[in-house]
This record gives structure tokens, C-alpha cells and sequence, in this order.
């Protein structure tokens, strides 16, 4: 039996804008009437639980959008970039499009 940690696949980018917190506390609002968000901000964190097996975490630096997203599979995780992707420049649209650089992490 293959457990979830070995056919999960994990995701980092940075999305570089000059307004990280502010637009993670939109995207917390907006996709709070879909699923639990979530946003500390002291830490300037949102948490998105997507479904059981798959979310993003957001962190807010000075540089931008720190995004961690997990998914069950590479093309879910594919497809889900694309939609962060899409609704953090709906938010974004004065720095919009930003630019996003996606790397898998890697297990050690």
C-alpha cells in the first residue's frame, strides 16, 4: 500500500508584489465561503485546505508570496498553481501579472 506522503507532490514559489499581506487576507476572505481559511497575522500567514489531501500555506515577506502547495498528484498540483496563480493577480491586478516560479521540493 502506498501511503500519501509517497504520491503526494509539493510546490514552493515566491510571487513577487509589493503587497503580500494584503492580498493573502483577500484570498483568505474570498476563499473563505469555499473551504476553513485561515490567517494569523502576526505571522502573516493564510492556510488553505483545499480538500483532505490537498492545500497551500502563504506566508507574507518582504518580498512577496512565500506559496507552499500540496497535492495528491503533478498534474493537480499543475493545475492548482494556475489557479492561485490567477486569483492572487485578480487581486494583485495594479503589479499584475506577477511572476511566478514554481520548483517541486524535494525529499531528502
Amino acid at each position: 500500500m502506498v501511503s500519501d506522503a509517497e504520491t503526494s507532490v509539493t510546490a514552493l514559489c515566491l510571487a513577487r508584489c509589493e503587497k503580500p499581506e494584503k492580498y493573502i487576507q483577500q484570498l483568505v476572505k474570498h476563499w473563505s465561503h469555499k473551504m476553513a481559511t485561515s490567517y494569523d497575522e502576526g505571522d502573516g500567514m493564510g492556510a488553505f485546505p483545499f480538500s483532505e489531501h490537498e492545500n497551500a500555506v502563504m506566508m507574507a515577506r518582504p518580498e512577496g508570496i512565500a506559496i507552499t502547495l500540496t497535492t495528491g498528484d503533478r498534474e493537480r498540483n499543475e493545475h492548482m498553481r494556475g489557479v492561485i496563480e490567477r486569483h492572487i493577480d485578480r487581486f494583485a491586478f495594479r503589479e499584475a501579472p506577477l511572476d511566478y516560479t514554481w520548483t517541486e521540493a524535494k525529499d531528502d
